[in-house]
């Protein structure tokens, strides 16, 4: 049997592999952000190379712009492709009706933002996302906020019943910050059962730029499994 990492890391790649297969010559695609969607953004470039594909990506990251580049995917903007045909991303978590949390990252916005501008949304992941409920674990639902505003963010995440958490960097001191140059706030809200409620109240608050639940944006999910590949669809 291999070892945890081993098929996860597999599972992954299957996973990416199978959603790529719905691009097709012309499309503009939105190139997620992680380790899962970095496996996307090389099989789209190997695609290209092989089959000549035209093909445009719109990053939601640094990351996956620089990963597109080295992969050879041309770039676009949203101001040049105002729809895109698919979007392929990974997730943090999946429950039973395809609702996710995303962020974990550090992109959660660009993220949202791709996500709705397109015409089709692919999740890639590894069985391990998979929940019944989000917030499963003490999940945080990370929440990008506008520095001025953390205290005020925070004091509301705690009375709509969180608990909040200014995310850190690792290698400098002081909080992350996002390519909006943003700083992430991780909320832990125990078990989610109703994640539109949730992002409605998160949204509602002032200076809070976005949240990383996302709710009903998501059409087809590839869950990579220690044997084989598991394919959701929206009811």
């Amino acid at each position: 049997m291999k070892p945890r990492k081993e098929w996860i890391e597999q599972a992954k790649k299957n996973a990416a592999l199978e959603a790529v297969g719905h691009i097709r010559d012309g499309f503009v695609v939105g190139l997620g952000s992680g380790s899962t969607a970095a496996y996307a953004i090389e099989a789209i470039g190997e695609r290209i190379k092989r089959e000549r594909l035209r093909v445009k990506g719109v990053p939601t990251s640094y990351q996956a712009f620089t990963l597109a580049v080295k992969h050879g995917i041309p770039i676009t903007t949203l101001e040049e492709h105002a729809k895109l045909d698919v979007t392929i991303d990974g997730a943090d978590q999946i429950d039973d009706e395809l609702n996710l949390i995303k962020g974990m990252g550090g992109a959660l916005l660009r993220e949202k933002v791709v996500a709705s501008a397109s015409k089709m949304n692919i999740i890639i992941a590894d069985q391990t996302k998979k929940v019944k409920v989000l917030g499963e674990n003490h999940h945080p639902v990370p929440i990008e906020t506008i520095p001025f505003a953390t205290n005020l963010v925070t004091r509301r995440v705690q009375e709509i019943g969180g608990k909040p958490c200014l995310r850190e960097s690792v290698g400098k001191l002081g909080p992350v910050i996002t390519d909006n140059g943003n700083v992430i706030i991780d909320a832990d809200f125990g078990l989610i059962p109703k994640p539109a409620e949730l992002e409605l109240e998160l949204n509602a608050v002032p200076g809070l730029v976005e949240n990383g639940l996302f709710v009903k944006t998501v059409d087809v999910v590839y869950v990579g499994k220690r044997s084989g590949i598991e394919k959701l669809t929206k009811e």
